[in-house]
């Protein structure tokens, strides 16, 4: 994980873009931008000692508060795996950002 000078959050930084993790709900992308990824773990399996994500939603979001959450939804889809998950939430967003 590279560090940045002008990143002024603290945590995990994905391909320029921090992560939050609240329960199982994971947040990609800040509210300052116009997008952010929102990632819900759906289901489990347990791994050894780990559980991993079997079943993962993605939504590209808008982040204007005045919005309702349900109008907020630009896109969405499901994943079989947080990797994969990741993969198309960072086409995702880089590719909205860019819209600008």
């Amino acid at each position: 994980m590279a560090e940045s000078k002008t990143a002024k959050t603290e945590g995990l930084i994905y391909k320029g873009h921090p992560l939050r993790r609240a329960g199982n709900l994971i947040y990609y992308g800040t509210m300052a931008e116009k997008y952010i990824i929102m990632m819900q773990v759906l289901d489990t399996k347990k791994e050894q000692d780990l559980d991993l994500a079997t079943k993962v939603s993605i939504q590209l979001q808008l982040t204007a508060p005045d919005l309702r959450s349900r109008d907020r939804v630009v896109k969405k889809s499901e994943k079989d795996s947080l990797y994969a998950a990741m993969d198309i939430a960072a086409i995702w967003l880089e590719r909205a950002l860019k819209e600008k």
